[in-house]
């Protein structure tokens, strides 16, 4: 049964050195509009990254007949190891986890004043093999976990192994089983017993090259691949190839600076040249149809990793990311992958809970193992009963619930019952993150205050329990508020701020404070966690606080980056100098110029010609349309009434923040302008710019 069904038994059956851990299925959850909630299908046959828009660590992704598996990191949150299926890599459905409690310890739970913030399990291999279900994950100083099931919704019998980092598994076709990992050179590659509960003694062999960590190995048409990436945020990715497991390994580069327009800091503050943070660390899988596709993740600053499906193309024997033409890099729209299966788009993830259902959304998890005890649904029927536990402060605070936010912008709103508080207890939402920041009502002695604390400035937590005190005091909202109201947090991570408000009527809000500022760091080695919390500072345990209605709205899940202004006439204009395309009628190109921002010129505008698939061509106001004529030249033609070919289409390719480019299907590069050079264009850019400024990327207005 799943832990996060209330009154539930954790039903654990120690056999032969195993632990059999029961799962439940997937929680159903709210009405799954995609005009409502991020999904990356666009509905014209093509998708956009990320994803999913909110954290997803460390894929692995395998195929098994039609259908997609993934699974992610969760490391110290509960449930552990998280499970997806899709039927076309593009729309997916957390089915559950591999791991009910990660309860190996002491601090796993909280206890002794110890916690495993940004340790607990990392890193899964997902591997099917023989009409069974592997995950390997691997937990520090505790073991590498072995999972398996006949299913993917379970239930999973766990074994445990000695601790490897970062590995990978194999089921090669002769019967043995390979494992690699280590994170430098040389790798060992091992192999284990046919039970995977042992190692095969003395086979070891070495993978002698400079490669990284995250490992993903694979056997290919004979021969074998280690993908793995170099270490960091602003990395690459590489790829070895053998023809035998014992090597000798020749190195490629797989992925080279692709940042798919993603700054290194916060976005609408990206500097110039900034390096962007990079494609690395992800898996390879096929479609029947004989396509490869890549699940390979990015970091996004405060909302944490998140990932990007991106197309492979062989090369020269080894697996690239990107298009020919244009390799190692990889367009931020294309073409659904060709799985022969159709769908409609789908949101992965809802996070709304009414807490009606007797069982929570599958999408909460706990900061640590919860106590079981100390929580309900039933105690009053519809809502989310908290008793509150001894804590020092809302991060030592166990029993947190928490979620992924949404980006690139979500508002979580839920009320709160105070009534059954009593001295000492403090309740609220927070951002789980260091530093944390939180609003909430603190019960005291004479009476209650609503207040916001923002820990910002406090050091560093350590591991054992000694948690810095917030240095900045606390904003008091409001003395003796109702015991009913509702908080809420804003959170915007193009800017990386959260404004906490609160309300008496959840329709007005005033808000709390200065924004938080929102930071990705290695304490918890996460992006923030809304999280609902009660704790207790006295020592003990105090009363319960009731959570109803958790409510997150996405603002921009279909932003303007989702419309294509088919069968429109508009107006570009060059993100690095506002300089307009344009087309020049005397000698039929295509240049760029300097004009009234305000006005754009004839020649500027364009009528958008839809080539479905999201392609476009683009016609200017003598009739021609643009044409590659080669990569340096970019020319006007006149069709006669002819369709738009190959040298005339672009895949309108969307950027988050309003931003888009122009791909060539000629070359699969993007048109591009010279900054502050008004002059011709050309199809030669590789990518976009992280601060959005190398001449690529563009912002449109309908001019009619």
């Amino acid at each position: 049964m799943h832990l996060l069904q209330r009154n539930s038994r954790q039903v654990i059956s120690v056999l032969l050195g195993s632990i059999i851990v029961f799962a439940s299925p997937a929680v159903a959850g709210p009405a799954a509009d995609p005009a409502r909630h991020w999904t990356a299908d666009n509905g014209n046959g093509t998708y956009s990254n990320p994803l999913f828009y909110e954290e997803f660590e460390d894929p692995d992704i395998i195929r098994v007949g039609d259908t997609y598996y993934l699974a992610g990191t969760t490391m110290h949150m509960n449930p552990a190891v998280q499970l997806m299926q899709s039927k076309d890599l593009v729309n997916w459905e957390l089915v559950g986890y591999c791991m009910d409690r990660l309860d190996l310890g002491p601090e796993f739970r909280m206890e002794g004043g110890r916690n495993i913030y940004g340790q607990g399990i990392w890193a899964p291999c997902i591997r099917y093999h023989n009409g069974m279900f592997y995950v390997f994950c691997n937990v520090n100083g505790v073991g590498l976990q072995v999972f398996r099931s006949r299913s993917i919704h379970g239930p999973w019998e766990r074994n445990q192994l000695p601790g490897r980092h970062d590995l990978s598994v194999l089921f090669d076709d002769d019967g043995k089983i390979y494992i690699i990992s280590g994170n430098r050179r040389p790798y060992p590659i091992e192999e284990l017993t046919p039970d995977l509960r042992g190692f095969v003694p003395g086979v070891r062999y070495m993978l002698d090259a400079q490669l990284g960590e995250g490992h993903h190995l694979y056997k290919i048409n004979g021969k074998y691949y280690d993908v793995s990436a170099i270490p960091g945020a602003s990395t690459d990715q590489l790829v070895a190839r053998a023809d035998s497991i014992q090597g000798p390994w020749t190195v490629e580069r797989m992925v080279q600076g692709e940042s798919l327009g993603v700054p290194s800091g916060t976005p609408i503050r990206a500097r110039p040249n900034d390096p962007g943070l990079t494609l690395h660390q992800g898996g390879i899988v096929d479609t029947p149809s004989g396509q490869w596709w890549s699940i390979i993740m990015q970091d996004h600053g405060s909302a944490g990793r998140m990932v990007a499906l991106v197309p492979i193309t062989w090369h020269e024997g080894f697996p690239l990311i990107g298009l020919p033409g244009n390799l190692r890099k990889a367009p931020n729209t294309w073409v659904k992958p060709d799985t022969g299966h159709v769908q409609d788009p789908r949101p992965a993830f809802v996070h709304d809970d009414d807490f009606d259902s007797g069982r929570l959304n599958i999408e909460w998890q706990w900061n640590h193992v919860p106590d079981d005890t100390k929580w309900s649904l039933t105690e009053r029927p519809g809502m989310l009963r908290l008793h509150s536990l001894p804590a020092d402060s809302f991060f030592t605070a166990r029993n947190s619930l928490c979620q992924r936010p949404p980006g690139p912008e979500s508002i979580m709103t839920v009320e709160l019952d105070t009534s059954g508080m009593q001295p000492g207890d403090v309740a609220g939402l927070g951002l789980l993150s260091w530093p944390y920041a939180w609003i909430g009502v603190v019960k005291g002695e004479q009476g209650t205050v609503l207040q916001m604390v923002d820990s910002t400035g406090s050091g560093r937590p350590t591991r054992t329990g000694q948690v810095p005190a917030p240095t900045m005091p606390p904003v008091v909202a409001a003395s003796n508020p109702p015991t009913h109201l509702w908080l809420r947090v804003h959170c915007n991570f193009d800017t990386d701020e959260a404004v906490f408000s609160w309300s008496t009527d959840g329709n007005e809000f005033v808000t709390v404070g200065k924004p938080f500022t929102m930071v990705y760091q290695l304490i918890t080695f996460q992006g923030v966690r809304p999280a609902l919390f009660h704790y207790n500072t006295t020592g003990k345990p105090g009363g319960y606080a009731d959570f109803d209605n958790y409510k997150v709205v996405e603002p921009r899940a279909r932003g303007i980056e989702r419309h294509i202004p088919m069968g429109r006439t508009i107006a570009l204009t060059s993100g690095a100098d506002g300089s307009y395309l344009a087309a020049d009628t005397q000698t039929d190109t295509v240049v760029n110029i300097l004009a009234d921002p305000n006005r754009p010129p004839d020649r500027a505008r364009f009528y958008v010609i839809d080539l479905g698939l999201g392609r476009v061509a683009l016609r200017a106001a003598n009739g021609k349309v643009i044409s590659v004529a080669d990569p340096n030249r970019v020319v006007l033609k006149d069709l006669g009434g002819a369709r738009p070919d190959e040298a005339e289409s672009f895949q309108w390719v969307n950027l988050m923040r309003g931003d888009m480019m122009l791909m060539s299907l000629v070359n699969h590069r993007y048109l591009t302008t010279r900054p502050n050079q008004p002059g011709p264009v050309t199809v030669t850019a590789t990518g976009p710019r992280p601060d959005r400024k190398g001449g690529a990327e563009f912002k449109w207005r309908v001019v009619e």
